[in-house]
């Protein structure tokens, strides 16, 4: 029941947005027949939309080897071909990242291998995973599990090589097996892998990483740096035999709990392996004693919440599924993380995207409604005084008090333009501080310092004077877009006085999330530099992929301060606009109509059945409006089951 539940609140979920991207585009068209609409609004919608077609959700699988990260992965997705799939046998299986999506544009299933020489190029994961020429491919057929399960265990393929070679590739040697040839280590065959595999789960937009143990995690920079940060929750796995161990609890400092500023928000302890303590001669209550003891010295270890570590068994409840042991598959405790899944991080990704995507179209869409109903009640009125007074004059009245109106409007409309070529001049200030010239200098030197340093002090000493300039650079940028903030406001302020029934709030330009987001790259650069021996030359490779690994993600920070900015510029004055261009148009439209009706040769009562008709019109597209603003404020599907509120644990709001 647990996973027909979670893949009913995936398939709603992705429903939901479906709806919702169906509702933008109604508003879009609604906007046009109207005439409404705007290049800038046209724009901001669009942006929208892409945020949701691109949405997905990543569940990273973490932990030691041995821990059972695969056969829970296998538990979860496979169990339906009643075998395991991806192996996951005693011992280290998985060698290579791992990650599970589905692939809507290929025309069958595959794996795709990425060659562990890759690393000799220093280039990341990211730069390789769209030339599929490096990468070995492999077809699927979901007719001969076999086959397939064959084609799938390549990712436990290993290699012997020699210590040297192995150092040369980034691996530390003193965590490697050493097999009986003399000389020889074992490394993994492949670095990464790509499984585009047809689940009703992964088609619906989840994505799986899994990750091997430590060593991987400590010789593939981009895992650490930039995929588990990605990840919308990480499941760290523990073997409930053994607790947290002390390698247990180096992967967990060094490399997981990084990841995430809210340790309790996103990362997750899986307390695996609790069948191993269903023996005990003192009976039921006895383990479920024990298991508790293991959870509160786990939260403890970790510094998480005991609510969120969760004890299961990824053994047994493949095996239940397997053989349709109800029983079984609920002493395995699975249905709870599968209810932690649907209710934690599925409704914390449907709350993201209300507030990200859906307020930001339902505040425009109120205020075009807003409008619109105006004009309805005036509309109305003057209908009602052709009831009641002498036609022509009444006409004409209500004719150039439109135009008195419009003109207004019209003005205010010329006066936002002047203050948004006025604003312009805040945008260059902002543009400055994150000139793309001035990175690209930053980058010139940091990546000559880096070519030119053969030490772990020159190396480090070159990337402090990198992130210090950037820093340097963010912070101006801050300070700038505070200035603009508070310029914006009272532009704001003005408008709310003159239009007290339209308030409106200025968009803010934010950049605190990428300073955080810098500061977070440089904290981790601190901590690796602290793990490198005193002298390790032989770590040479290694520390230059982790600081090109980290100078990329820094970037990848700075393009996105960039790209706030340059949002912020586009949709600073779109609400006043909007409200503005709004209000003009409405009155051309009803002036037009009035005119009308005074120029063509038409009696009192033909005026009247005009003017009624031309209600209707509005009515129409007043209803309209509504039906658009109810269907974009209806509950995400985890809220409308009232799920979330129920569950201990933290809020993601």
């Amino acid at each position: 029941m647990g996973m027909e539940r979670l893949s009913q609140q995936v398939d709603a979920y992705a429903t939901w947005k479906l709806e919702l991207i169906q509702q933008i585009n109604r508003y879009s068209g609604w906007l046009v027949r109207n005439r409404l609409n705007s290049q800038n609004l046209d724009e901001t919608l669009a942006r929208c939309v892409q945020v949701l077609r691109d949405d997905h959700i990543t569940l990273a699988f973490a932990g030691e080897f041995s821990r059972g990260k695969t056969e829970l992965i296998n538990a979860l997705f496979f169990a339906d071909y009643g075998q395991r799939m991806l192996p996951s046998q005693a011992g280290r299986t998985t060698m290579c990242p791992t990650e599970l999506f589905y692939d809507a544009k290929a025309e069958a299933p595959y794996i795709r291998l990425l060659p562990i020489e890759s690393r000799l190029d220093d280039l990341n994961i990211a730069d390789l995973r769209n030339d599929t020429a490096r990468w070995q491919q492999i077809t699927l057929d979901y007719e001969q599990p076999e086959m397939m399960a064959a084609a799938l265990g390549k990712v436990a393929e290993i290699q012997l090589v020699t210590i040297d070679h192995a150092i040369s590739l980034g691996f530390d040697a003193e965590q490697l097996d050493k097999p009986s040839t003399e000389g020889l280590v074992e490394i993994p065959a492949w670095r990464h892998a790509i499984i585009n595999f047809d689940h009703p789960l992964l088609r619906q937009g989840l994505r799986i990483l899994d990750t091997p143990g430590l060593n991987a995690l400590g010789s593939e920079p981009e895992l650490t740096l930039s995929m588990l940060p990605a990840a919308q929750a990480v499941l760290f796995l523990l073997a409930a035999d053994t607790g947290v161990t002390a390698s247990d609890l180096q992967l967990w400092e060094h490399h997981i709990k990084p990841t995430s500023d809210d340790a309790e928000g996103s990362l997750f302890a899986i307390l695996n392996k609790i069948d191993t303590l269903w023996g005990d001669l003192n009976g039921d209550e006895s383990v479920e004693q024990s298991i508790q003891r293991i959870r509160e010295v786990s939260a403890r270890h970790l510094g998480i919440p005991m609510t969120d570590v969760l004890p299961l068994s990824a053994k047994q409840a493949l095996l239940g599924k397997v053989r349709h042991d109800t029983n079984l598959l609920e002493r395995s405790q699975l249905a709870t993380l599968e209810h932690l899944l649907c209710d934690r991080i599925v409704g914390h990704r449907e709350r993201l995207l209300q507030s990200r995507v859906v307020n930001q179209v339902i505040s425009l869409l109120a205020s075009s409604h807003s409008l619109l109903g105006e004009r309805f009640v005036e509309i109305k009125r003057q209908h009602a005084l052709l009831e009641n007074a002498s036609t022509g004059s009444t006409l004409a009245e209500q004719i150039e008090k439109t135009r008195e109106e419009h003109a207004l409007y019209h003005k205010r409309l010329l006066n936002l333009r002047t203050t948004q070529r006025m604003l312009q001049g805040q945008a260059v200030l902002l543009n400055d501080a994150l000139n793309p010239a001035r990175l690209e200098r930053h980058l010139t030197d940091v990546r000559s310092n880096l070519a030119e340093s053969w030490t772990t002090l020159g190396i480090s000493e070159s990337i402090h004077r990198f992130f210090q300039s950037v820093e340097h650079d963010m912070l101006s940028l801050y300070y700038e877009g505070e200035r603009a903030n508070k310029v914006l406001l009272s532009i704001y302020q003005r408008h709310n006085e003159e239009n007290p029934g339209h308030r409106l709030d200025a968009p803010r330009l934010r950049v605190k999330a990428q300073i955080r987001a810098l500061r977070q790259l440089q904290l981790k650069s601190d901590r690796f530099r602290r793990q490198m021996k005193t002298l390790f030359t032989e770590q040479r490779v290694l520390t230059r992929r982790f600081f090109a690994t980290l100078v990329k993600e820094a970037v990848h920070v700075h393009e996105q301060a960039c790209r706030e900015a340059k949002r912020w510029n586009e949709v600073a004055l779109l609400p006043l606009i909007q409200f503005t261009r709004e209000h003009k148009q409405l009155l051309e439209a009803n002036m037009l109509e009035l005119k009308a009706l005074t120029q063509q040769a038409l009696d009192t009562q033909q005026q009247k059945s005009r003017l009624q008709a031309y209600c209707e019109t509005m009515a129409s597209q007043l209803d309209e409006a509504n039906d658009i603003l109810r269907q974009l404020r209806r509950p995400a599907p985890a809220q409308r089951h009232a799920k979330v509120v129920a569950l201990p644990g933290v809020n993601f709001a």
